[in-house]
This record gives C-alpha cells, sequence and structure tokens, in this order.
C-alpha cells in the first residue's frame, strides 16, 4: 500500500514537472495553435486550449486500461494524474479563470500566489515573454514580475 501510495503522489509531482515543461516549449511553442485560445478573448465556455485536457484524459484512461490488464503500478500511476487534473481544474479553471458557475476568491496564501502567478502568466498574448508556466506551483510574486519586467525589455 505504501508502495501504491508513493506512486500516486510521484504521478502528481512528475505530471507538474512534465505540465512546467510541456506548457512552456511545446504550448508556448509548436502547440500555440491550441494555446493562444486561452491567452486571448473567445466566446462561448470552451476553447480551443481544452482540447489538452481532453488528450492527456485519453492518456490518463489508456493507462488505467493498461494498468488494469497488465502492471498495476501503471494504474496508480493513473491515479496520480487523474489527481493532478482534478487539482489542476480546482486551481486554474476555477479559482484563476472562474470558470465554475458559482465564484470563489482567494485573498491570501499559497493558492492566492497561484492565482497571482498565473494571472502574471497571461501578462502577454503572445507566445513569447511569458512566465510561471506551472499550474500547481509558483514562484514568488516579486520574482515573477522582475522576470515579467526584463522580458519586456529583451
Amino acid at each position: 500500500m505504501i508502495v501504491n501510495i508513493i506512486i500516486v503522489i510521484a504521478g502528481i509531482i512528475g505530471m507538474e514537472v512534465f505540465a512546467i515543461w510541456f506548457h512552456k516549449y511545446i504550448m508556448h511553442g509548436p502547440g500555440w495553435g491550441w494555446h493562444e485560445s486561452h491567452h486571448v478573448h473567445t466566446d462561448g465556455y470552451f476553447e480551443k486550449n481544452d482540447l489538452y485536457a481532453v488528450w492527456f484524459s485519453v492518456i490518463a484512461a489508456g493507462l488505467f486500461i493498461a494498468g488494469s490488464l497488465y502492471w498495476m503500478p501503471l494504474w496508480y500511476f493513473a491515479l496520480g494524474l487523474t489527481i493532478y487534473g482534478v487539482l489542476y481544474g480546482f486551481v486554474h479553471d476555477g479559482l484563476v479563470h472562474q470558470r465554475w458557475p458559482f465564484r470563489v476568491v482567494v485573498k491570501r496564501g499559497y493558492l492566492y500566489r497561484l492565482v497571482l502567478a498565473h494571472r502574471m502568466h497571461h501578462h502577454t498574448t503572445t507566445k513569447e515573454g511569458a512566465v510561471s508556466f506551472g499550474f500547481l506551483w509558483a514562484e514568488k510574486p516579486e520574482a515573477l514580475k522582475a522576470k515579467l519586467k526584463e522580458n519586456k525589455t529583451t
């Protein structure tokens, strides 16, 4: 049981590390065609960027199936990815972008730091110059402000 819990936690942490890399180098690179919809105003509830969530859900579902059929550690890893997805939905879609049917506002603590960091990420509407690519990890707001300022001068 302890090994399974470690695998789940590794899945959550691993997904955040992967998400930072993927967001910075793929979504703000060759995948900008989908992600751009998230940096500019779009009409309607959904945006092209939501296709990333669909794609990662399909991958997690595949890992659940493979884990159930062939190797149970994959199932627990998929559980970690799924928990990450739920946390992402709570923080990113809920707290930051208020895509829920009700409003939740945080004014202090780490959740507030996440909200600030992601809002600073949206200070740019192009794929260049953005800061803070994580979803559950955020640098201190002061450091992000300095990076934004530096990015504007270069």
